[in-house]
């Protein structure tokens, strides 16, 4: 073949055939040549002895890393490429006309993934392989949902953690956390992507009240969130630790690195981690917190090999508008040209179907819909600009009686209208403003309760009594009544003390069989 090409070129045949072989001519030269210098096959070397402890670890490509240099070329390499009478491109364009492109094809392999989080130090433990195991398993289809929703999300949230000098990796608390879920919610009434509890969230300077919570902001809970990680690694010295911590509490992951020091003088960094885990001090959900961590983080960079397909979502994109109080999602939908169901997508922090009463707020439109956002909003009625009016309450009315003439319910109306007074009759107070929604916005609105006091929780459907409950907050919480509070635990005032166990749900025959619910602690007697 080698020969019958250099025939052709150096016969008088056309240009183009002659460009054609002079490139092929060229091209199998290169090849005989690095055959040529190949060293000859000798006998294999003896296999090497298996290697004893964990895999070494990858080096993590973190952002701003470069990758080595290429080796030098040799005096080969330059010889050969001296030889060749055209260039590169010409003798791959020259083949694939006559033999097609897989001729001159580069074999190609996927990419093999890599982290910023040492996962390949841990990857072979048990509770590790355990997770992968479950991930790819039993609950596959459920992760793999999961990592489409967090798709939308992805590039914001890495974005931010690199902003913040974090692994990029630490993305995947946020499966373990939510499954990318803006309005998740947890039995310890922690709220949003990044679970954060109502005073936690404060903390981190995130806005948590009646109308707004920005915990369930998919932006601004990640800002925190961030900020939070890096503060818990500078205080720990470790991501892994970070997050037992971020799981667990700082408060005791520091009293057990402290009952332990003298066990652990010898290590230092992640390992620290496996250690305190293996002591049995953590909570069993701390303990498993970091191996799903890692396990979400093997699966999802490299999820072909666990026969997995993640198809991403479109990215979580918008424009951003300010909007005057009492401004209804609705009128904001109409403005940018889309629906309400959008605008609460790109706003979930909004939680009564507007902007609050007294203070303008920032929203998120469609991306491209800001240009044209002010003009058509100014054109709207303002019934529809305006999504609440102030009626003062009369003596002898009932939230029902105003409810009525709105063409509302009572619970509507005490859902916009927290702090207003009741008589023991259950009468409003004269005098009082009470917000009266319009029905667009009632319908928009989220039916939750109030964030502050989010943070309680129930074991069993019991709760027990902290500083600053009231049975009248626990009964808005629980969405129940005062009377019936008092009826499942028995008591004849609607007094309550610190410590004491109440029971939330149920009835109240339920409360007769636990009468130990109706006992104060010795510590509530003493006060």
């Amino acid at each position: 073949m080698f020969a019958e090409l250099d025939l052709v070129a150096r016969r008088p045949y056309s240009g183009e055939v002659k460009r054609t072989a002079s490139a092929l001519v060229a091209a199998f030269a290169l090849a005989a040549c690095a055959q040529h210098l190949a060293p000859a096959p000798g006998p294999a070397p003896d296999p090497a002895p298996p290697a004893v402890g964990p895999p070494a670890a990858t080096p993590a490509l973190v952002p701003g890393a470069t990758a080595a240099p290429p080796a030098a070329r040799t005096a080969a390499d330059s010889a050969a490429a001296d030889s060749a009478t055209v260039s590169d491109s010409e003798v791959a364009t020259s083949a694939s006309k006559m033999f097609g492109d897989s001729a001159v094809a580069p074999a190609a392999g996927p990419a093999k993934p890599t982290w910023d989080l040492d996962v390949r130090s841990y990857e072979t433990r048990d509770r590790v392989q355990h997770y992968v195991s479950m991930f790819t398993g039993t609950a596959r289809e459920h992760i793999t949902q999961r990592l489409e929703d967090g798709t939308r999300y992805e590039p914001m949230i890495r974005a931010t953690f690199r902003a913040a000098g974090i692994p990029e990796d630490m993305y995947y608390l946020g499966l373990i956390e939510s499954g990318f879920d803006p309005n998740a919610y947890s039995k310890a009434a922690a709220v949003g992507m990044w679970q954060f509890m109502a005073s936690t969230a404060r903390g981190e300077g995130l806005r948590v009240d009646w109308w707004i919570d920005e915990r369930r902001d998919p932006v601004k809970s990640t800002a925190a969130a961030a900020h939070f990680l890096k503060e818990l690694n500078d205080q720990f010295g470790s991501f892994y630790l970070a997050a037992a911590a971020y799981d667990g509490g700082p408060g005791r992951i520091s009293r057990g690195l402290a009952r332990y020091a003298d066990d652990f003088q010898d290590t230092t960094g992640n390992d620290l981690y496996f250690q305190l885990a293996d002591k049995d001090y953590l909570r069993r959900e701390t303990r498993e917190y970091v191996p799903q961590l890692i396990a979400a983080a093997l699966v999802a960079k490299d999820p072909r090999r666990y026969g997995m397909d993640i198809k991403p979502e479109s990215a979580f994109v918008y424009d951003s508008v300010r909007v005057p109080p009492l401004t209804p999602l609705a009128a904001i939908a109409r403005a940018s040209g889309t629906t309400v169901a959008v605008v609460q997508s790109l706003n979930p922090q909004v939680l009564r179907g507007m902007a609050p009463p007294d203070d303008s707020l920032e929203v998120r439109i469609p991306l491209g819909s800001r240009a044209a956002f002010d003009s058509l909003f100014s054109a709207l009625p303002r019934s529809d600009r305006v999504g609440a009016e102030y009626v003062r309450s009369k003596s002898g009315q009932y939230f029902e009686t105003i409810a009525r003439k709105h063409d509302l319910t009572a619970r509507d109306l005490a859902e916009f209208n927290p702090r207003v007074k009741h008589y023991r009759s259950g009468h409003l107070v004269p005098g009082q403003e009470v917000l009266v929604p319009t029905r667009v916005v009632v319908a928009a609105a989220r039916s939750i309760p109030d964030p502050s006091i989010e943070r309680y929780s129930t074991a069993g459907g019991r709760y027990v009594v902290r500083k600053g409950d009231t049975l009248g907050r626990l009964a808005l919480h629980y969405h129940t009544t005062v009377r019936h509070l008092m009826e499942l635990n028995g008591l004849h005032r609607p007094v309550i003390l610190i410590g004491q166990t109440l029971i939330v749900s149920g009835t109240a025959r339920r409360a007769a069989a636990h009468p130990a619910a109706k006992k104060k602690p010795a510590k509530a007697k003493r006060r």
